[in-house]
This record gives C-alpha cells, sequence and structure tokens, in this order.
C-alpha cells in the first residue's frame, strides 16, 4: 500500500503488530507509532539529536542542521527559538488576520460561479504561501516557484539527494538577494525583523540568517496548505460535518483541533545519539527516527474513538504542532490560517463533495496532505 494514499491504515497496523518499525534505508531508521513512545522521544534531547530533521539518502556524517532552531540543539536551540517568538506571538498574527481574509476572499473570486474546482490547487496551497510572502516581504507572485522548491526538498529529495541539493542552494540563493536587498532597503516585515535580531550580542550571521529565513518559508507553506487541503477532503466525504459546521459556525475552533489531531501533516525526524530503548526496542546512535505525530495522533491508548473524527471533541491533547522545545513557534500562524480559510470557505461553499475519489492524491514524504482535490460545488443533483 502507498504511504501517501495508505498511512492511516499503515499505521494501524504498524502499532498492532510492529509499534517500533525499522528499516535499514536511509542508512537506518525507526519508526516509532504509539503516542507515549513519540512524546519519550520529542522530550528527549539528551540522546535524540535534531540536526536532522529530514530522513534521506544523504549520509548522516555528512549532515548539519542549517535551520535554526528546527536544526539545533540546546544550549543553541535556547537562544535561537526566544528571539524568534515575539514575531509569532498572538497579537502579531492577529493582525495578520484582515490581508489573510482578502486573500481567502481574492482566491474564492477566481473559482467565482464555477461548480466545481480543484480545492488543494486553486485554494489551499496558495493561502499560506501568500500569506508567508506578505509575512517575509518577498513577492507572492513567486509562490509557484516556493512550491516547486518544496516539492522538491519534501517528496522527491529525500529519495534523491541531487534534487535536493539544487532546490536547497535554489532558495537559499533567493533568500540570499533578498536578504542583501533588505539590507539595502530596510522594511517592517519578517527579513527586516531578523536582520535586527542578536545571538549572544551579535547580529545574526548570514547562514543563521538565511537558513532561519528558509525554515520561516518551508514550515510557513506546506504544514498548513496540507492542513487546510485535508479538513475540505473530510468536510467534502462527511455530510454531517460539513452540514453542522456550517448551521454551527461556533464550532469552528474545536473543528480545526480535531482536523489537525486527526491530519496532523507532520513527521519530523531525529538522529539517535546514544544507544536508547523506546517501546522495547534499542535503537542505535548513528541511525534516524521519525516521529509521525499524525500516527500518535490516532493511538487509541491516547484517544477515545482515535480513528473517528469528533468536531466537538472536548478533550484534545493532539500534538500536531511537535512536543517539548521544538513545538512549532508558528502554531498561532497555522491555526488563524486554517480558521480565516474555513471560514471564508465555509461561507461561500457550504456545500461541497469529492468529484472523482481516484483523482485525489496525497503527498509523500514527511509532510502529508492533498495534492490534488478536485470538487463538485453546491448541492447535491
Amino acid at each position: 500500500m502507498a504511504w501517501g494514499q495508505g498511512a492511516v491504515s499503515i499505521w494501524v497496523d504498524l502499532r498492532e503488530r510492529c509499534p517500533v518499525a525499522h528499516t535499514d534505508r536511509f542508512h537506518g531508521a525507526y519508526l516509532p507509532t504509539r503516542y507515549d513512545d513519540i512524546a519519550s522521544i520529542a522530550y528527549d534531547t539528551e540522546n535524540f539529536s535534531s540536526r536532522m530533521v529530514i530522513v534521506n539518502e544523504i549520509p548522516p556524517a555528512e549532515i548539519r542542521g542549517i535551520a535554526p532552531p528546527i536544526t539545533s540543539d540546546p544550549p543553541e536551540h535556547t537562544i535561537a527559538r526566544r528571539i524568534l517568538l515575539p514575531a509569532f506571538a498572538p497579537r502579531k498574527i492577529e493582525a495578520w488576520i484582515p490581508a489573510t481574509r482578502q486573500i481567502c476572499r481574492e482566491l474564492l473570486d477566481r473559482i467565482g460561479d464555477a461548480d466545481s474546482c480543484d480545492a488543494a490547487v486553486d485554494y489551499a496551497q496558495h493561502v499560506p504561501v501568500k500569506v508567508i510572502a506578505k509575512m517575509l516581504g518577498v513577492p507572492e507572485a513567486d509562490g509557484d516557484q516556493f512550491r516547486h522548491w518544496i516539492h522538491q526538498l519534501l517528496e522527491e529529495g529525500p529519495g534523491d539527494p541531487r534534487i535536493a541539493a539544487i532546490a536547497g542552494k535554489a532558495l537559499r540563493d533567493y533568500l540570499s538577494d533578498h536578504v542583501a536587498r533588505r539590507r539595502e532597503e530596510p522594511a517592517d516585515d519578517l527579513l527586516g525583523f531578523l536582520l535586527e535580531l542578536r545571538f549572544a550580542g551579535e547580529p545574526l550571521s548570514d547562514r543563521h540568517l538565511v537558513g532561519t529565513a528558509t525554515l520561516l518559508l518551508i514550515a510557513g507553506i506546506d504544514t498548513t496548505w496540507s492542513s487546510i487541503g485535508a479538513a475540505l477532503w473530510h468536510l467534502a466525504n462527511h455530510d454531517d460535518d460539513r452540514r453542522r459546521l456550517a448551521a454551527e459556525p461556533g464550532l469552528m475552533t474545536q473543528a480545526i483541533e480535531e482536523f489537525l489531531r486527526a491530519y496532523a501533516p507532520v513527521t519530523m525526524a531525529r538522529y539517535v545519539v546514544n544507544d536508547t530503548e523506546i517501546g522495547g526496542v534499542t535503537m542505535k546512535a548513528g541511525q534516524r527516527v521519525l516521529l509521525p505525530f499524525p500516527a500518535g495522533n490516532r493511538d487509541p491508548r491516547a484517544f477515545d474513538r482515535a480513528d473517528e473524527v469528533i468536531i466537538d471533541r472536548a478533550e484534545n491533547r493532539h500534538y500536531a504542532f511537535g512536543l517539548g522545545i521544538h513545538r512549532c513557534l508558528g502554531s498561532n500562524l497555522a491555526r488563524m490560517e486554517m480558521q480565516v480559510a474555513l471560514e471564508e470557505w465555509m461561507h461561500r461553499h457550504p456545500d461541497f463533495h469529492v468529484a472523482d475519489a481516484d483523482a485525489v492524491r496525497w503527498s509523500v514524504g514527511q509532510i502529508r496532505g492533498p495534492r490534488t482535490l478536485p470538487l463538485t460545488l453546491g448541492v447535491r443533483p
């Protein structure tokens, strides 16, 4: 069964039959699938390093973290993360709601009165691209290029290091050019914010600055468009939930938390520093381990009716945004974008259905979400 389309079934099978799986591919990698095992690794920064957050064919000895703070370990991580927090505080993100709402409305205007569309290609993938471009201060018109680089880095790159290297260099060169321009032309945007930051009393090095900007661009796009698309996919396939959410818009916040739990997009990786036993399996130093947060979020040991999507779930301790020191610092932004995108979509299209289930394509790699989502708009004939 293909991972992209069948990930949920694969998690169920592994959790029951082999809760900590291992492969010799990618120079050795482990895959735990239980909530508690994943959490144990996420909190253990002594035995599991974050300098490798992607499992790929590049030998571990050749990889060095280049996107702080996500690829940093303590103590450097503490400072690298702390200096970014003000830019993603709740009040800062609230200020972006009007712009995000306008972006969503313009995208919906393009779809217009059509009786069908691809909700992933025509809508979901554009929302976070346009928002993060505005925040960084780079052209929104470059969105197609961003998506291309991200596809190469996160979907093609793990199996072909050459593709990943070319895309990574192109993206870093692009951002380096914009950083240089911002030095000459200061502006009140995220690149300008990064240029004002100090690490241990000194301005950020170019490597640190461009690495962080790369992280913000990648993390600010693929994860959120995957979450928006997955939520729309669910609502298109579950008439009762869609009708209830249309009739009770006050449920949107709870529903988003449940979509995040059930369709968490991110699987991170760690590098095993010391031999460590997790779930009865000794993970060997020098190999990698994936942290499939979406699998843990569907563990019946942690959630009642774990494989059901309950849009008014009262208790929801999901970890779609990770755990521990690396919990996503952009969670406020992601939640805001999801809420606005779904509110605007539901206002314009309260009735919609999957047009062709066989044409829905889910991504492969460590970020999971629908890449094509053909929908019929309007009430079923």
